[in-house]
């Protein structure tokens, strides 16, 4: 689509970076207006989003070379060419837990509150930034339809092939998540245990990201079972199987609290 946004002079807006920042104002004004309920300063959020903004990058970047890791070890240079590109949502989202619990003990806040408005703010940064990747042309879908597909044609793009028809994955994955988002913030009102957010859109998305990654084009995936089974879905089962076997058991232990 337009991987440049618009240029002020030689300055140029990327459409990726445009969607993250604006998904990262919608999370940090979020947490502005919920700031009373968990204890937090406008210094203690700031601070909160740097954190994670370091954990995100470390773990997508981590993530992405080790589904290559023989070509990166080979080709160094390859590894701090591009910092900008090429990152895995799963790297990303497992390195940020255990800082979360750390940041959250640290500031005396119990990790479970934490992570339910976590959930939500998160998922807001992950929604625009999946617009962002359509815009840029990355995470984009196979060969398909004229009539089911978009075509790219801006040779900056990084859709591979141009000028043939690909599913619009990333919006498809955008749409699933923002509507994940607005189903916790309603259903936030009536949960039944702290945490119980986190897990939910845990499963929720890893199913999505599950059946999406089968309409998936780009050479970024990697494989554990040839063009059978991918590394995010290996990773995508694990979350969904953890995820869904910790809120049985928590929701168990709210009925017999009760």
């Amino acid at each position: 689509m337009y991987p440049e946004l618009f240029h002020i002079g030689n300055f140029v807006v990327f459409s990726y970076g445009f969607f993250i920042m604006l998904g990262v104002l919608m999370a940090f004004l979020f947490f502005y207006f919920k700031r009373k309920k968990i204890n937090l300063s406008i210094d203690d959020i700031s601070e909160l989003f740097l954190w994670c903004f370091a954990s995100v990058f470390v773990g997508g970047k981590l993530f992405y070379y080790l589904e290559k890791p023989m070509y990166f070890l080979s080709n160094p240079s390859e590894m701090v060419k591009n910092l900008g590109q090429g990152f895995v949502f799963y790297g990303s989202f497992l390195v940020t837990i255990p800082l979360l619990v750390w940041w959250f003990r640290k500031h005396k806040i119990s990790v479970a509150v934490g992570f339910d408005y976590i959930a939500i703010a998160g998922a807001l940064v992950h929604g625009f930034g999946k617009i962002g990747c359509f815009m840029a042309g990355c995470c984009h879908g196979i060969p398909c339809s004229p009539n089911l597909g978009v075509i790219f044609t801006n040779p900056k793009s990084a859709a591979n092939p141009l000028n043939v028809p690909l599913y619009p994955v990333q919006l498809w994955d955008s749409l699933a998540i923002l509507t994940i988002v607005a189903f916790m913030y309603i259903y936030s009102q009536y949960k039944k245990f702290n945490g119980e957010l986190f897990l939910i859109y845990g499963i929720l998305y890893g199913i999505v990201r599950f059946i999406t990654e089968n309409y998936r084009g780009d050479e970024s995936r990697g494989y554990i079972i040839q063009d059978v089974l991918t590394h995010s879905q290996f990773i995508a089962v694990l979350v969904i199987l953890t995820c869904f076997i910790v809120y049985v058991n928590r929701l168990r232990k709210h009925k017999i609290s009760y």
